[in-house]
């Protein structure tokens, strides 16, 4: 179907992406994609890597560059895929983190308690859908792996989708960390659909496989850098307290107050409101908290934005609870707080990932005479029982 228009952005990663369907164009106007430029993809990760400033939008761009060249290679295997469920793809890639709030993964549930970001997500896909006289449907229906064809959905959201293709590549080259650099163009080359369910042809193994111990590499190295950790620890301690403490001293505007003293359920009004919230808010409330009279909200704005932050340590085993109590002793008589307020300075937790779940996540290596297997039941496979093992470590964080 031809365009009224075409638009051409320059990518940093892939060069010229481009926009050519009149319902692209209306799903990256809209007021509540364009405020994914003022959300950061890594949250606080340029503490560490200066670099790592890009937004949620640039990921979502990326995103859909990589299913273009996915659907297009799927074509020239033969696979029917309408112009419609072209559409419908691509919209749903480009909102797939749509329902991410200000700094991401670190404040999930803590700014707007109990709710996931894909649930908020599917919420304003919705809403666009009645705006749009129903022209997200079939992108919904991908979204919520509902669609008949089932491979779109995965292309989407699964162990092998176009998400983790872009974040890992991008995520890569902004923070320079080569470790997570993978071959995604020649795993999307080798894509096929055997069945109705996505796969990749045998001879791509070895990129599937880099692919994830990339993954696996820039968790542990970047998205959990021990320092990462830390500074988005304090982000979260910073709402807990200001929400421990809410009153008039802390309002600042009508949209971050709301999740502070109003919220109850994700409903119409609340929906708006998080629409209006970006990083940009937390960060303003943050500098204008760094003078709040309360010693320990102060303390906390004060330190990140002087990056001053949490000395974090990470073991394999659990921390003695017994020296964390007298830790925060320590620090109370220090600060001359009580014990509960020494808690905001001294605390422990667990940081989890695991580069593949065999239950419930398959990539599926079909050979040339139709035989499918999982990547880890390959020939000498490298990703075998030890690596689908998650990986849990305690971490420590503290004010010294």
């Amino acid at each position: 179907m031809p365009a009224s228009k075409r638009k051409i952005i320059n990518d940093p990663i892939y060069g010229f992406i481009t926009i050519d369907d009149p319902l692209l164009f209306a799903v990256i106007d809209h007021p509540w994609y364009q405020r994914l430029r003022r959300i950061y993809q890594m949250a606080l990760a340029q503490m560490v890597y200066p670099g790592a400033v890009h937004s949620r939008l640039h990921h979502s761009l990326g995103a859909y560059h990589l299913i273009c060249l996915a659907i297009h290679e799927l074509r020239q295997k033969g696979i029917d895929i309408s112009y419609e469920e072209e559409m419908g793809a691509k919209s749903a890639i480009l909102l797939h983190d749509i329902g991410h709030g200000p700094f991401s993964h670190a404040l999930e549930h803590v700014l707007v308690p109990g709710v996931h970001h894909e649930t908020i997500g599917l919420q304003i896909m919705q809403k666009l859908d009645n705006e749009l006289d129903g022209r997200l449907t079939t992108a919904i229906d991908i979204f919520t792996n509902k669609y008949p064809k089932q491979f779109l959905h995965q292309l989407i959201s699964g162990q092998l989708d176009v998400d983790r293709m872009d974040y890992l590549t991008r995520d890569s080259f902004f923070t320079g960390v080569s470790e997570g650099v993978i071959g995604y163009d020649r795993i999307l080359k080798m894509l096929a659909v055997h069945e109705g369910q996505l796969m990749v042809e045998e001879k791509a193994t070895y990129s599937v496989e880099k692919f994830l111990v990339a993954r696996r590499q820039m968790y542990w190295q970047v998205y959990l850098h021990k320092t990462v950790l830390a500074a988005e620890k304090m982000v979260v301690k910073i709402i807990e307290r200001a929400r421990e403490i809410f009153d008039g001293s802390l309002k600042l505007n009508a949209t971050l107050d709301y999740f502070f003293e109003t919220f109850s359920e994700m409903n119409d009004e609340a929906l708006e409101k998080f629409c209006l919230t970006d990083d940009h808010d937390v960060m303003f409330a943050i500098k204008k908290w760094s003078s709040h009279p309360d010693k320990v909200l102060s303390t906390l704005c004060k330190n990140l934005l002087n990056r001053r932050l949490y000395k974090c340590r990470l073991q394999t085993r659990a921390f003695d609870e017994n020296e964390i109590e007298e830790k925060r002793k320590q620090t109370a008589a220090k600060m001359n707080i009580s014990v509960h307020e020494a808690g905001y300075f001294v605390f422990t937790g667990e940081a989890m990932n695991t580069t593949y779940r065999l239950q419930d996540e398959q990539i599926n290596i079909i050979s040339k005479n139709g035989t499918v297997k999982d990547i880890s039941q390959v020939d000498d496979p490298l990703i075998h029982k030890t690596l689908s093992m998650p990986v849990k470590k305690f971490y420590i964080c503290q004010l010294i």
